[in-house]
């Protein structure tokens, strides 16, 4: 950060704040996973719905939310659509009539095999040790800040 000689207070760039270069960095994903999501027909929050059930399958929508921090109200139509795309279904848990249970079809089970993941840790330019090391020093952030905003 600089500091103007007048006030001898801290002043800063937009290029100085750290929600700035999160957010551009989130953008900057954005337009690297458009043409790989375009050519398997689902959006950003889609694929990582899809990606969120591949690491567990046979999910409450209720979890599935709390994982991808998504409301019931932006999931459900989400889930609805996936559902008509054949990549999921959704059912009523016997147990508990008032759970939606969420599962992969053969077809979302098969995305995985696209490796549309790999793609993109290659086209950050980080090798495996520092990719590593920069999504855990993000997700400590967004921890952080979690907790913070509940206080």
């Amino acid at each position: 950060m600089t500091k103007t000689k007048q006030e001898g207070l801290a002043t800063a760039n937009l290029a100085d704040f750290m929600c700035f270069a999160v957010y551009s960095a989130n953008l900057a994903y954005g337009r690297a996973y458009k043409p790989i999501l375009e050519a398997l027909g689902v959006t950003y929050t889609q694929w990582i719905t899809i990606v969120a059930l591949w690491e567990e399958d046979n999910q409450t929508v209720k979890s599935l939310g709390e994982k991808l921090f998504l409301e019931s109200n932006t999931l459900t139509p989400m889930l609805k659509k996936l559902e008509e795309l054949g990549y999921l279904r959704r059912r009523r848990d016997p147990d508990d009539e008032r759970q939606v249970i969420v599962s992969l079809t053969e077809t979302g089970r098969h995305l995985r095999e696209k490796g549309a993941q790999r793609t993109l840790v290659k086209a950050t330019g980080m090798d495996a040790d520092e990719f590593a090391e920069t999504q855990k020093s993000i997700v400590k952030l967004r921890n952080n800040l979690i907790t913070h905003a509940r206080k």
